[in-house]
């Protein structure tokens, strides 16, 4: 690959593989800036001051043909052996283990496993030079240059990540729920002992999504993150829209098939989907929140007449998790919630099917890119494990002739809400009466809300009967405000549905 400066320029081509650089910036004159990707960045100045001065840097290795690194005397740089401990050997882990063993890199050693009662999990496919043992002392003792944590849970885990860092050893995990909640301090006592922490398989299982904002985005200012976080509702609901079954039918399939689990809270209530959402908040949006400070609703209301209706209106139902930073005159504000929403036919939202998984991320000069692909099981998730741990692995072996750059990002300090401003769905379930609507509209009214639409399917039962207002936009709070008194209205069978649309 080529770097192209101005015209004229002394360092007019430069072999990026000679340079050992991972960058790519291309200088387009004709486009009247630089192009990085498919982005602009306007200032060309600035951006080939850069250029430069990343080319004329000495550079400690090089690349030849073939891919061997050699020194800049021309001597081979022999990669050194990196050795893998692995906490857990359940679904993820032991493909982690599998791929490990069966992958040709005799530079990457699986060395030692632990989990509980390991005589009932030993394996006879695994070398007999792993360790087994129940007892995280022998790894964290041990001479192990990464440690991976697939057995998930807040504790121990968190405590042993914590000394295992603090041991020297750099740290892989999929921990969604603990890199949401302390992903920042473990970065930060990485960092502090010169080892690193990888969480690439935390967030949509198998997707690269996290390396894709961190490195493949990173020209871009990202503002908006969206998307379909939690395969298992996924599942649901495209089993509801698809064969009009009721919710409890579709979630009983779903854990007979494996895709639910037996108490499935985390997944229909979005608690999972907010744990995934802060992360990407954080690493996209440079924008540190709590996931308990992010609203999550359920899917468990959902019906088939709600993709009745939502397919009148051009829409299908998802659960959607997004997340978008606004500047405004008191600093910055995320945007951020977890919950079942309507989305256009024509969105690549709506197109995800089963158990898939799918993010949107939205910058300034970029616009929208997609990641999509399998957000769960075993073998997915091991692969983005095994990434993360070949990514420590090339880490390591750069750090022994260069100095890599691991500042963090700095990040915002922001209001966080879920007050998004939207159209929105409302399903009723009323006794039937004259002067519903008229009641409705009143107090919508004095809430300063316009309806902009009423549908109602026919032939069905008076004492239950549904029927759909859609409002203009509004901010959701208004809307939640005048349903605190609309559903105490005596002629509510049930409390009104409201899912925002995108």
């Amino acid at each position: 690959m080529l770097v192209k400066l101005l015209k004229g320029d002394p360092l007019e081509e430069q072999s990026l593989a000679e340079r050992g650089t991972e960058n790519l910036l291309l200088y387009a004159p004709e486009a009247g800036g630089c192009q990085a990707g498919s982005r602009f960045l306007e200032d060309t100045k600035v951006i080939r001051k850069s250029a430069k001065e990343q080319l004329r840097r000495p550079s400690r290795l090089r690349f030849v043909d073939n891919g061997i690194m050699t020194t800049p005397a021309g001597e081979n740089v022999v990669p050194q052996n990196c050795t893998v401990a692995l906490l857990g050997f359940g679904t993820v882990g032991s493909s982690v283990a599998r791929i490990l063993c069966e992958r040709s890199n005799p530079h990457l050693r699986l060395t030692h496993i632990l989990n509980r009662n390991v005589a009932r999990k030993k394996v006879d496919w695994l070398p007999s030079s792993v360790q087994w043992t129940e007892n995280i002392d022998d790894i964290l003792s041990s001479s192990t240059d990464i440690v991976v944590e697939v057995i998930g849970g807040l504790q121990p885990t968190e405590e042993w990540i914590r000394r295992a860092l603090q041991s020297g050893k750099s740290v892989v995990t999929a921990n969604k729920q603990l890199i949401a909640r302390s992903g920042a301090e473990l970065l930060a006592l990485a960092r502090q002992m010169k080892q690193q922490i990888q969480f690439g398989a935390s967030v949509a299982g198998g997707v690269p999504v996290i390396s894709g904002l961190q490195e493949g985005l990173a020209g871009d200012d990202l503002f908006r993150i969206s998307g379909i976080l939690n395969g298992t509702c996924n599942y649901i609901l495209s089993q509801i829209e698809s064969h009009g079954i009721p919710f409890a039918t579709a979630l009983r399939e779903a854990q007979k098939l494996g895709f639910a689990e037996a108490d499935p809270t985390e997944d229909i209530d979005g608690l999972d989907a907010r744990a995934k959402l802060a992360i990407l908040a954080r690493v996209g949006l440079h924008c540190q929140v709590n996931p308990e400070s992010i609203v999550a609703c359920s899917i468990s209301a959902i019906d088939s007449i709600d993709f009745d209706y939502a397919r009148q209106l051009g829409c299908t139902i998802r659960q959607i998790s997004r997340a978008e930073l606004k500047k405004t005159s008191n600093g910055n504000e995320l945007f951020v919630a977890v919950q079942p929403a309507l989305v256009d036919l024509a969105s690549p939202l709506a197109r995800v099917e089963g158990s898939q998984n799918l993010v949107v991320a939205t910058g300034t000069y970029g616009g929208e890119t997609v990641f999509g692909g399998h957000g769960a099981g075993g073998h997915p998730t091991a692969v983005a494990v095994v990434s993360d741990i070949l990514a420590i692995a090339n880490f390591k072996q750069r750090a022994q002739f260069e100095k890599p750059d691991v500042a963090p990002a700095l990040e915002k300090t922001c209001a966080v809400t879920a007050d998004f401003a939207t159209r929105h769905y409302l399903r009723f379930s009323v006794k039937d009466r004259p002067g519903i609507i008229a009641s409705l509209a009143t107090i919508l009214s004095h809430s300063g809300i316009n309806i902009d639409s009423v549908l109602q399917k026919p032939d069905c039962p008076k004492s239950h009967l549904p029927f759909l207002i859609t409002l203009e936009e509004c901010k959701a709070s208004l809307v939640e405000k005048a349903l605190q008194q609309i559903n105490t209205l005596d002629f509510m069978v049930q409390a009104c549905l409201h899912l925002p649309i995108l």
